[in-house]
């Protein structure tokens, strides 16, 4: 069997093409990655990289993973003017087509990783059978959970968490509200943990005061990833290490409110690729304290494991994961 599965986000779409050689394992075929912002459709980004392998490849399932909520096969994508039609590509692709969003094949992903893939910032008391969650900032914010089951899989409860509202927790964050408050109707917490709430962190920063602005760090937004660009500025630049300060607290305490939603004794996965590709920059520790400063439940989440996700993959191997289970169900129907 061969699979094609896509990892689509507002910056970046991740494709792939894999060989099913077993139960579990896979053969790379042909993986690439296309900048989304630089396409009109998913469609496109397809036309370019599909002929790359010749007339004499096919396709037996497709699945994407989509940053947005899936309804009815269609996906109005977040954070990128797209919409995407299982039934379009389908007709496209000759073949059948599976959208899911991107947090449910994280959820998926995590339990294709081997340990070294994952990095521990807080033990806890982990159960292997317990439900677990992720979240992850990239260019928006996303969150998932799983739920074992006695069959060895995982039921996925999609969720669209990163747009609840953003909770100030101190007087900065009662300012960083009613900065974003003039410039957005409603507020919510993707606002300021993404990618996208790392550059309006740096304009709150330099806005109130609390750091200048570095004209180096600002050049470089420009071309580079805002992640990339802070955690490579935090020793030269007050302003981005300030943001890296009121990211990492606010990711750390978004975090501990969806633990208190789930109670997550399986653990909870920080993904994205903002903590994938700065795991070394980002303060864990104050992470850890956010997310278990939660007043009479303060115990219980220190109780909690969390791990962060190394590997940028996570969303394909969900996605490939989830196009084995719909192979199987389909050979069995």
């Amino acid at each position: 069997m061969n699979v094609l599965v896509g990892d689509i986000g507002g910056t970046k779409t991740a494709l792939g093409v894999y060989a099913r050689t077993g139960t579990a394992d896979y053969a790379i075929v042909g993986e690439k990655t296309y900048p989304s912002q630089e396409y009109a459709s998913l469609g496109d980004v397809l036309k370019q990289f599909l002929p790359t392998f010749g007339p004499q490849l096919t396709i037996d399932m497709t699945v994407f993973s989509v940053a947005g909520p899936v309804v009815d096969g269609v996906c109005s994508t977040t954070n990128l003017p797209w919409v995407i039609s299982e039934r379009e590509l389908s007709t496209q692709l000759g073949t059948r087509v599976a959208l899911i969003n991107d947090f449910h094949a994280v959820v998926l992903g995590v339990r294709e990783l081997p340990p070294s893939a994952l990095h521990c910032v807080q033990k806890g008391n982990p159960d292997p059978h317990g439900v677990f969650a992720v979240l992850g900032a990239g260019t928006g914010l996303g969150e998932g959970i799983g739920v074992p089951l006695d069959d060895g899989r995982v039921r996925v409860l999609p969720s669209e968490g990163g747009h609840a509202d953003f909770a100030p927790r101190n007087d900065i964050e009662d300012d960083l509200l009613r900065y974003l408050h003039a410039r957005h109707e409603r507020v919510s917490v993707e606002r300021v943990v993404s990618g996208l709430g790392l550059a309006t962190l740096y304009e709150f920063v330099v806005a109130s005061g609390l750091a200048p602005a570095d004209p180096e760090t600002l050049r470089r937004f420009e071309r580079e990833s805002h992640g990339a660009v802070m955690a490579d500025r935090m020793r030269q630049d007050p302003a981005a290490a300030r943001v890296l300060s009121l990211f990492v607290s606010a990711y750390g305490a978004e975090a501990g409110n969806l633990a208190l939603k789930v109670l997550p004794a399986g653990g909870v996965y920080v993904a994205g690729g903002i903590a994938a590709r700065s795991i070394e920059q980002l303060d864990w520790v104050e992470f850890t304290r956010s997310f278990s400063d939660k007043g009479r439940m303060t115990q219980l989440l220190a109780s909690i494991p969390i791990y962060v996700v190394r590997d940028l993959k996570v969303g394909l191997l969900g996605a490939r994961a989830y196009a084995a289970l719909l192979w199987d169900s389909g050979r069995k129907a």
